[in-house]
């Protein structure tokens, strides 16, 4: 059956190509996804989002134009903008007349509201737990306001003492045919991502240099101080900065590469570039941290987040490891519509509870 679906995206980007990172590239897909499975979906967000999407503006543009995010993360100013404007996108969602709200702003306002309201929600988180979110998910969990993670090792940093039973994991999915199979590499690395300090790019380059391996760094330069004095440095030669791509032209380099680079410095939720890289048939050479041994399995090689040295060594171990490999495992764990179903089913079992009284004590 068709569902009336509102999808909630955070503000700080536009959802739309060429993404900024992989939160925009999820909210993008899933509507897409949605709209194919042929539910109605309305998508909230900031206004230059997609126009091929049916949207509510919840701002009109997104906001790191006028308020950088390096500049005003955490200040009272960007959060009495977001707050208001997502107070907004509550009142917006009681008059819109959907059957089922996914939610991924990471505003702790919409899963609130939900729980007050009875009003059916799926709210996936995408990083790891910071206060205010945290308190809002701890607060709302009922059989109608459903959450979901993306890796087991992000529900055991949400939840400490057991997920309840209103929470489950859904990995990432993503559509395969965007990121085709290519049966051999150039014997080159790559790295793709958004350049900023919490992904390790520098570590990258500082790898790839000591296992003599010509290295592409693709992305969009989003902490332009870290670039300049961290990456750039080590950019000459074999390793080289290639700029920001859309999705068909990266997955094209991508296929043409030997391995992937994959670096993050935080506690890595899930890891979206490295899964489309595999579904490539890029192996992984990637820090241990976060869901990132989770996500990649042995379809990868791991070294300790602050350890270059280290990292070249399982470069080269990587690149050994046959591409079907990361191939099939994307297929099999990570596709979309895995994803969808997932979510389709949380969206149900959200509906019924919200429609049959269930208790929120049963969450």
């Amino acid at each position: 059956m068709a569902l009336r679906i509102a999808v909630v995206a955070h503000l700080r980007h536009p959802i739309a190509t060429p993404f900024m990172g992989g939160m925009e590239a999820h909210a993008w897909h899933l509507v897409r996804g949605l709209r194919a499975r042929g539910h109605q979906v309305t998508l909230y967000a900031a206004g230059d989002s997609d126009p091929d999407f049916r949207i509510h503006p919840i701002i009109a543009r997104h906001y790191d134009q006028d308020y950088p995010w390096h500049d005003f993360h955490g200040t009272d100013v960007l959060n009495a903008v977001l707050d208001d404007a997502f107070a907004r996108c509550t009142e917006a969602l009681d008059r819109g007349g959907h059957d089922i709200v996914h939610n991924n702003s990471l505003h702790r306002f919409p899963p609130r509201h939900a729980f007050a309201n009875r009003m059916p929600m799926v709210t996936s988180l995408h990083v790891p737990p910071f206060d205010g979110l945290r308190r809002a998910v701890q607060d709302s969990a009922a059989p109608w306001s459903r959450f979901t993670v993306c890796s087991a090792q992000q529900a055991g940093l949400w939840w400490p003492a057991g997920a309840p039973e209103s929470a489950e994991v859904v990995g990432n999915g993503i559509d395969l045919r965007l990121w085709p199979f290519a049966p051999t590499g150039d014997g080159s690395a790559v790295w793709a991502g958004r350049i900023t300090p919490t992904k390790g790019t520098h570590l990258a380059a500082q790898a790839a240099r000591i296992a003599g391996v010509p290295l592409t760094i693709f992305g969009t330069i989003e902490h332009r101080d870290y670039f300049e004095d961290m990456v750039r440095p080590h950019l000459g030669g074999d390793i080289r900065y290639g700029g920001h791509l859309e999705g068909r032209e990266l997955a094209e380099n991508l296929g043409r590469s030997s391995v992937m680079l994959f670096t993050p410095q935080w506690q890595e939720p899930f890891g979206l570039v490295a899964i489309e890289g595999m579904a490539c048939g890029l192996p992984v050479a990637s820090t241990r941290i976060g869901a990132t041994p989770e996500v990649i399995g042995d379809c990868g090689s791991f070294a300790a987040p602050d350890d270059a040295a280290g990292l070249a060594r399982v470069l080269t171990r990587a690149m050994r490891i046959p591409r079907h490999a990361p191939r099939r495992r994307v297929e099999r764990l990570f596709s979309l519509d895995r994803m969808l179903d997932r979510y389709e089913a949380n969206y149900r079992q959200a509906i019924d509870a919200a429609r049959d009284g269930i208790d929120a004590r049963a969450s």
